[in-house]
This record gives structure tokens, C-alpha cells and sequence, in this order.
């Protein structure tokens, strides 16, 4: 054999070897896909054992765990984006809230009731607040922007 058969006949090799390793299980889903269950527009990852993290701030229980505790997550999180609050939000007493301010304008996460909490956001920016700790329902404003309303259940 010359040496340029022998240069083609390892390069073929390594070529089939390679293609041979990039063959992946399809048993094995990616990390960050969302479950069946998760939100749309939720990715999630498990830590080992622990519950299941959604980027929208919630936890479902890891797989084989019950219990009603964890229905309700310990912290949550706000997104403002066009000139909206999203969806209703349920968390535990004293959990702690993130407010992302997606717009460029600045906003306030103001209780209706003007005294449970008030947060300022730059355009842009994150802030956080502590959710109060007597459960019930709180509604909430932007205090730049009167048409901006949400809603904050506390369980």
C-alpha cells in the first residue's frame, strides 16, 4: 500500500470514528427542555432530587415528591414588558419578589392599598421586594403609568 492510500484509509478511519461517537442516546432529552407540564415560554432544570426550577420563578415537586408546600413557590418573579405586569402571581408569605423591568421606561410595582409594598425599577433594570406576610390578594399599579394594573395572591 503507498503512503497516499495509507493517508486516505486513516483519514476514512477517523472520519467513521467520529461520526460513529457524535451518535447520541435518544433516551436522554436536553437539559433544558420544559417538561410536558411546564408553562409555555418556561425552560427548567432539576437539581438531583430537588424540585424542578422554571425560569418563571415557580418549582413543580421533583418526581415522586408530594406535598401542597410546594404549589405555592417561595419566590417569585415579575416581568414587566410592554407596558404590562403579566400574569397573576402566587407566592408564600414573605417570599421574596424580582421585579425584571423589560421596557425602557421606569416603573413602580405600588399596592393599591399603598402600604404593603412599592418598588421602583429603572427602565432596564431589577429590583426586589418582600411579599407581605398576611395571606391574601393585593393588587397593584404603576404609579407612572395609571393603566398598568397585576395582581399578587399570597397563600
Amino acid at each position: 500500500m503507498n503512503t497516499g492510500q495509507t493517508r486516505v484509509s486513516l483519514l476514512l478511519a477517523a472520519v467513521l470514528l467520529g461520526a460513529a461517537g457524535c451518535g447520541g442516546s435518544a433516551t436522554a432529552p436536553p437539559a433544558t427542555s420544559p417538561p410536558a407540564s411546564a408553562p409555555a415560554g418556561t425552560t427548567a432544570s432539576t437539581p438531583a432530587g430537588g424540585p424542578m426550577q422554571m425560569s418563571n420563578g415557580t418549582s413543580t415537586p421533583a418526581s415522586g415528591s408530594t406535598g401542597a408546600s410546594s404549589a405555592v413557590p417561595a419566590a417569585a418573579a415579575i416581568t414587566i414588558r410592554d407596558f404590562t405586569f403579566g400574569p397573576p402571581l402566587e407566592v408564600r408569605p414573605g417570599a421574596t419578589v424580582t421585579v425584571t423591568n423589560a421596557d425602557g421606561a421606569e416603573h413602580t410595582v405600588t399596592a393599591d392599598d399603598g402600604a404593603a409594598f412599592n418598588v421602583d425599577v429603572q427602565g432596564g433594570g431589577t429590583a426586589s421586594f418582600t411579599a407581605p406576610a398576611t395571606a391574601g390578594t393585593y393588587t397593584f399599579h404603576c404609579t407612572f403609568h395609571p393603566s398598568m394594573h397585576g395582581t399578587l395572591t399570597v397563600k
